[in-house]
């Protein structure tokens, strides 16, 4: 029996390692690569916000180009589909600063004045969305205060009268606008404005029949706050 134990130990010991060699060793297998998640940006939603920048005559006009500083509050509403494209509507108010004019000097001495300080429209706005950048052209109704003209000659007020519209008309434009964090945006665009022509009818002589334009070129900054429909930044997994 003793001699039956220890060889069979004998036999264990030796076919162990045999065993061991045929047993394949554990495959290694990489982590797979970490993918960070897409961003995915939303644009549909309701904002307000604000803008600064600048308005200018155009050559036509009865001021010339004269710069003025202006400054205004913004609204709207986007709404985005098929993918990248985003349509909306804004409503926009600017006030503008004194235009500082000593006005027109007519060549028979007449001094004609004019000032407006406010401007608003009210638009459709269509863009394509990449990323996080949204680039648009805009456009529809325009509004301004009265404008006062005022004429003189030698220091004398002057009677006179004018036709066409000064008030109303058309305004398009276009910008770019860049999410930069949940919820905030920043803009810049160029807004032109046309009010018609207008045409002294009647006062001192070197005025009658002189028309100009009425319109506005300008440049503004903006940043909007969007509140959102489903969140304007989604993680996706």
């Amino acid at each position: 029996m003793k001699k039956l134990l220890l060889g069979a130990a004998a036999l264990v010991a030796f076919a162990t390692p045999a065993l061991a060699a045929d047993i394949a060793a554990r495959p290694y297998t990489k982590a797979p690569a970490y993918t960070a998640p897409e961003v995915v940006y939303n644009w549909t939603g309701f904002y307000i916000g604000g803008h600064v920048g600048g308005a200018f005559g155009g050559d036509n006009s009865l001021l010339g180009n004269s710069g003025r500083f202006l400054g205004g509050v913004q609204g709207g509403f986007d709404y985005q589909f098929a993918g990248n494209w985003v349509l909306g509507a804004e409503a926009q108010y600017s006030w503008l600063a004194n235009n500082n004019n000593n006005g027109a000097l007519f060549p028979g001495g007449t001094l004609v004045t004019s000032n407006n300080d406010q401007l608003g429209s009210v638009t459709g706005r269509l863009g394509y969305a990449w990323g996080p950048a949204l680039l648009y052209g805009k456009g529809g109704f325009a509004w301004r205060d009265n404008t006062n003209l005022a004429t003189t000659v030698a220091g004398v007020p002057a009677a006179f009268t004018t036709s066409g519209n000064r008030r109303e008309g058309y305004t398009v434009g276009a910008g770019l606008e860049y999410m930069f964090a949940p919820n905030w945006s920043a803009k810049v665009e160029y807004q032109y404005y046309n009010f018609g022509n207008t045409t002294f009818n009647t006062g001192p002589a070197d005025i009658v029949g002189t028309r100009f334009r009425n319109d506005e070129h300008t440049v503004k900054a903006g940043l909007n706050y969007r509140f959102g429909w489903g969140g304007p930044v989604v993680a996706k997994y």
